[in-house]
């Protein structure tokens, strides 16, 4: 995955601008006002990439750590945030280090997703902010079939003419690696996590969670 992710990186924002026709922008700074933390506040950016919602993160007056295991999107990170090269596993921060955290479609590349809900809870002070952005399959039979046809047959070709084939060939089959909503909502739950919300985005394309980490354990 790591390697994957190092060969991608240098055209990896011009493939996701022409893949969603920039829609990803919108999304990303919808998932920044979700989080609903003051200014000032410290999130972590997990999975941070080439640094999008850094960017806007720091627009918004808030104080971004960038996180990534991959040393290539680091390299080509765009923010002046401080990062930290580690995954959802071992994020390198302290209990109770941060105000917030947010992520823009990595849930679906983790084996588990427990662990890294554990870790996230870990490192939020209680009443921090979570805002998890990431790929959904719509309800609507029409816009679900198109959508696939695209997700499916348009963006792999897209990604082989632009950056790599087989990397942008494991996009659409991530998804299936993704549980679905409640399930996820659940582990949320058990990680410490309440005021759960769930959003679908641009028909159900896109899916962005919210929540806050509980002050008391239930």
């Amino acid at each position: 995955m790591r390697t994957m992710f190092d060969t991608i990186a240098p055209r990896y924002d011009l493939v996701n601008r022409l893949m969603t026709f920039g829609i990803d922008r919108r999304w990303r700074r919808m998932a920044v006002r979700a989080l609903s933390v003051a200014p000032g506040s410290v999130v972590v950016d997990l999975a941070c990439g080439t640094g999008d919602l850094c960017c806007d993160l720091e627009r918004a007056g808030i104080q971004p750590v960038g996180v990534d295991s991959s040393l290539g999107m680091l390299t080509h990170f765009r923010s002046v945030s401080p990062l930290v090269q580690g995954d959802g596993l071992a994020l390198g921060l302290r209990d109770s280090s941060v105000d917030g955290a947010i992520s823009g479609f990595a849930l679906r590349n983790f084996v588990a997703l427990e662990p890294v809900f554990q870790e996230l809870s870990r490192v939020l002070r209680p009443g921090g902010r979570i805002a998890l952005l990431d790929v959904s399959v719509p309800k609507n039979f029409v816009l679900r079939e198109t959508h696939g046809f695209y997700f499916n047959k348009v963006v792999p070709q897209l990604g082989a003419l632009l950056s790599d084939r087989d990397a942008y060939g494991y996009l659409p089959k991530s998804v299936a690696y993704l549980p679905p909503a409640d399930r996820i909502l659940d582990m949320l739950d058990d990680a410490g996590f309440g005021s759960i919300r769930h959003r679908l985005l641009s028909g159900g394309i896109t899916q962005l969670i919210t929540a806050t980490r509980r002050v008391i354990p239930r």
